[in-house]
């Protein structure tokens, strides 16, 4: 096969396993359609994944089609960049949170480190989360790598703070905090920092907060009272 045609093929089999792992039942008709090919070239990329070891099951009915099964073996997986640094921020926590899979959980980052391509490798470098209990609160990877960045850099981040029953920052200056480490506890990730402005140490929510760009300057870390981040969050909760 010319190199030309095993690069269009591999690229089509790579869009075809996103789409099945996208929707749980495909019609052969709109795989054919989605991809520009006829049911025929779908039919040969589905019989391509399985042999790759890829369980695609064929679906009966009206619109017979394909599905995507749960296999014995693990095959090699597909991720967009998004899902990419969210398994890496998964893994981190999972490393830090003092479960029984810890060094499964490192091994594995270190393997998806390895194969991912250098402008995620350094998104996923950045991360600095310390320990904690696993955070159940939506916030965005792009904050969280935002933060550990910060964090990793030594450099203070300007931010609008929301919480209910308070007056909204996004009218007033940003508030600033020396960022030195990301916290996960009971559902919530922190950020524990020093204030300039209060010349104390703050403790504040992520999802409350709306970060400012470009960051401050760069800062001389401290340690935090007691050496203890847990237990120093425990004490002062935000």
């Amino acid at each position: 096969m010319p190199i030309a045609d095993a690069t269009t093929t591999s690229s089509r089999l790579l869009a075809l396993l996103s789409l099945l792992q996208a929707r749980r039942d495909w019609p052969a008709e709109r795989l054919a359609g989605r991809l520009g090919v006829s049911e025929r070239t779908v039919r040969r990329d589905v019989d391509r994944l399985r042999e790759l070891g890829y369980p695609v099951q064929a679906t009966r009915g009206p619109e017979g089609g394909y599905r995507l099964g749960a296999g014995s073996e693990v095959p090699p997986l597909l991720f967009d960049d998004e899902q990419a640094v969210a398994l890496a921020v998964a893994l981190r926590t999972a490393v830090t949170t003092g479960a029984d899979v810890e060094d499964a959980a490192a091994r594995a980052l270190a393997t998806l480190r390895q194969v991912l391509p250098s402008r995620l490798r350094q998104r996923v470098d950045a991360l600095e989360l310390s320990a904690g209990r696993p955070a159940g609160v939506s916030v965005g990877t792009d904050v969280l790598v935002a933060l550990s960045a910060a964090v990793r850099r030594r450099e203070e981040v300007r931010f609008d703070y929301r919480a209910p029953g308070r007056p909204d920052d996004g009218d007033g200056p940003p508030r600033r905090v020396q960022p030195h480490h990301v916290v996960a506890r009971d559902g919530r990730w922190y950020v524990v920092g020093w204030s300039p402005a209060r010349d104390d140490w703050r403790v504040y929510r992520v999802d409350r907060m709306e970060l400012r760009v470009p960051n401050g300057p760069r800062f001389t870390p401290r340690e935090v009272p007691g050496g203890d981040v847990a237990a120093f969050l425990t004490a002062r909760p935000s």
